[in-house]
């Protein structure tokens, strides 16, 4: 095996498969190897890489595990020292890998490394699930240099410092193998979303730093699986935002913030109620649900994750104060208006 896989989970994007690994190929170097691992797919995404590219490994998931557990399965048969898991419908600029590998190899404490993330269809603008380095507020809301909540800004080079960040995009993210199988991977009971700021903070929770480069620039289709206004994504986003921080906040601050958050939460339902988004907000009470029918468990995994680092929220990327108040009271509406 070569220094670099780079892994892209499939479950049937064939058309993406069609569309964007001949880039893929151009623009990897003789570093890094291309492996497909495909979720059961039934579209002919395995006929197809099979026939077309018999040089991209292909790994046959028996069954449509999800992100989280597809990863994990098909990474266990990789024998590399560097993963990169990108989604399948991106399409990566020239270049792009030597940059996020020059940075992780940089410093031995370098967790994940992320590229700029833009829109496929607007190559100008920053995209919604990575932009230029994700960040988190106090009360686990995920946002990204580029896009806060769902204002996305245009790319004017504002954001073209390297810059450490809290979370890396699980749309194309860089990490060593040693580290994510010793500090868990992805965690099976997301099955998908937030799953990557989730292993980000247990990284940080046990010293380890993650950066945005933005020499590297890859351009993201989004929604390729699920779109974000589909209720069971929805469903997933507050179920697992729950989740996360259940498992990862210091034990003074978990019953005070999952209180608020299930507040907000309930507001946020609400809203979905009165704009007759019927199916969003029977997803917010499903996610709601199913986070306390699995309170034991995440116990369990609170227990596993203080074995791997000390809980914090003093990590400097993590705004300490509402997002949600700066956003709508004091109409902070981009990351450079916030004051961290």
């Amino acid at each position: 095996m070569k220094k670099v896989a780079v892994v892209i989970l499939n479950f049937n994007t064939v058309d993406y498969l069609k569309k964007f690994i001949p880039v893929l190929k151009r623009n990897t170097g003789e570093e890094a190897e291309i492996v497909v691992a495909d979720n059961c797919s039934t579209d002919g995404s395995q006929e197809y890489i099979r026939d077309a590219h018999p040089d991209v490994a292909l790994i046959k998931i028996p069954e449509n595990l999800g992100f989280c557990a597809g990863y994990n399965f098909a990474l266990r048969q990789i024998n590399s020292e560097y993963f990169v898991l990108l989604n399948s419908d991106i399409e990566v600029g020239e270049n792009w890998l030597p940059p996020l590998l020059e940075t992780a190899e940089s410093d031995e404490k370098v967790g994940c490394v992320q590229p700029k993330l833009l829109s496929f269809t607007e190559r100008d603008n920053f995209e919604y699930a990575g932009g230029a380095g994700g960040f988190m507020d106090i009360l686990g809301y995920p946002f990204n240099r580029g896009r806060i909540f769902e204002d996305l800004e245009k790319d004017e080079g504002q954001y073209d410092d390297k810059k450490e960040i809290f979370w890396a995009t699980g749309a194309c993210l860089l990490i060593k193998s040693e580290l994510y199988f010793n500090y868990g991977g992805l965690d099976n009971k997301f099955f998908a979303h937030m799953e990557e700021i989730d292993l980000c903070w247990r990284l940080k929770n046990a010293g380890y730093k993650h950066y945005y480069v933005p020499e590297s620039r890859v351009f993201h289709v989004g929604g390729g699986t699920l779109h974000k206004s589909n209720p069971r994504k929805t469903y997933f986003n507050f179920r697992n935002g729950l989740m996360m921080l259940f498992k990862n906040l210091p034990t003074i601050w978990l019953i005070p913030i999952i209180l608020l958050r299930l507040i907000l939460d309930g507001i946020a339902g609400l809203k979905f109620l009165m704009a007759g988004e019927i199916g969003n907000f029977k997803a917010v009470l499903r996610g709601h649900f199913h986070f306390y029918t699995r309170i034991p468990i995440l116990i369990q995994s609170r227990r596993k994750n203080r074995k791997l680092g000390k809980f914090s929220i003093a990590h400097k990327e993590i705004l300490k104060r509402s997002l949600i108040w700066e956003y709508f009271v004091r109409k902070k509406k981009t990351f450079s208006a916030l004051e961290f």
